[in-house]
């Protein structure tokens, strides 16, 4: 039987579900010790006067199973904006029916309805089963670029001059 699978928006009354698959995701990923957010965080990222991400939920049967975290990105190269998809996690109990590919569906269709050139995301390298995933769909792994980043201390003393 054919499962109904929907993606909608996260709402405001949401944010401690959102947090619960943020922490969901930490875990899988072994970086939950890193985990720092909180739902007054997220109120103020997501719903704030400058919203600076977006998060849709992926429902089975109407019950959230996965969800999606995005924000706008630029590239001067293009001279266009682009999505950045910062977090995309299924539960493990609702994994094999094509979640995740909706979940990246709908974020491909709304990357073009925004007039967007292209959608990026990381994957950490031991996540096999993931990156093989995303080739399937036509994903082109970036290896000749390194992801850097500044933070915490280090980004205080930069900031300093």
């Amino acid at each position: 039987m054919p499962v109904s699978v929907t993606i909608r928006p996260a709402e405001a009354h949401e944010l401690p579900l959102v947090l619960e698959f943020i922490r969901e995701l930490a875990v899988y990923e072994r970086l939950e010790h890193e985990v720092q957010v909180t739902t007054a965080d997220l109120a103020v990222a997501l719903f704030g006067p400058r919203p600076f991400a977006e998060v849709v939920f992926a429902c089975l049967e109407g019950e959230p199973v996965g969800f999606a975290l995005f924000f706008q990105n630029f590239s001067t190269f293009l001279g266009k904006p682009g999505i950045y998809l910062e977090d995309l996690f299924v539960r493990p109990q609702a994994r094999g029916h094509g979640i995740g590919r909706r979940l990246l569906a709908w974020l491909a269709r709304t990357t073009l309805e925004r007039g967007c050139a292209r959608l990026d995301w990381a994957v950490l390298d031991w996540n096999l089963p993931s990156i093989g995933f995303y080739r399937s769909l036509g994903a082109v792994a970036q290896d000749e670029w390194t992801t850097m980043r500044v933070s915490g201390a280090a980004l205080e003393r930069l900031a300093r001059g």
